[in-house]
């Protein structure tokens, strides 16, 4: 969604927020959206590649993960609607907006896609907090909540990825 779409007033909805905690709300929700599809997607494609002698439990692992984030932006982008907003997860618009650095397609060793997935869910962290704080701020406590539910999801993400990376050089 191009940046002046965003800044527009949300569709009419009975909802109560506050309308500027709707307006920023939405835009936070749309930034975190497009950086949760990327990271899924960054995701998915380590669990298609993944090789070495860690092969069978990361496989795993990252698919647990991409099913994770796949439940959490459906949470992301209807909370927008909910708001009044309309969030867009096309695949033009995660290209053109994604702030999660681009994922290397050929990486094919366990722990180089460990490495590189920490660095993103890492990434996907900070702005998860950031828009805690964004959306709390603005008066908006139900989407600061869900914020903090998915923020909880990607750091047990992260500390699961981050514990195969322990002792590597």
């Amino acid at each position: 969604m191009a940046k002046a779409e965003t800044d527009k007033v949300p569709n009419k909805t009975r909802n109560d927020t506050p309308s500027n905690g709707k307006t920023v709300s939405i835009n936070v929700l749309q930034a975190v959206l497009t950086d949760i599809i990327d990271l899924t997607n960054a995701t998915r494609q380590a669990h298609w590649n993944v090789k070495g002698s860690h092969f069978y439990g990361l496989h795993k692992m990252f698919e647990t993960f991409y099913t994770m984030l796949n439940e959490q932006t459906d949470e992301l982008a209807e909370r927008a609607v909910q708001l009044g907003g309309i969030p867009d997860g096309t695949t033009q618009a995660v290209g053109a907006q994604t702030r999660i650095k681009p994922y290397d397609a050929k990486i094919l060793d366990g722990l180089d896609h460990c490495s590189a997935l920490a660095d993103r869910y890492a990434q996907m962290a900070q702005a998860l907090r950031e828009g805690i704080d964004t959306t709390d701020e603005a008066g908006d406590a139900d989407t600061s909540d869900l914020l903090t539910q998915v923020s909880r999801e990607v750091d047990k993400a992260l500390w699961m990825i981050e514990a195969h990376l322990q002792g590597k050089n």
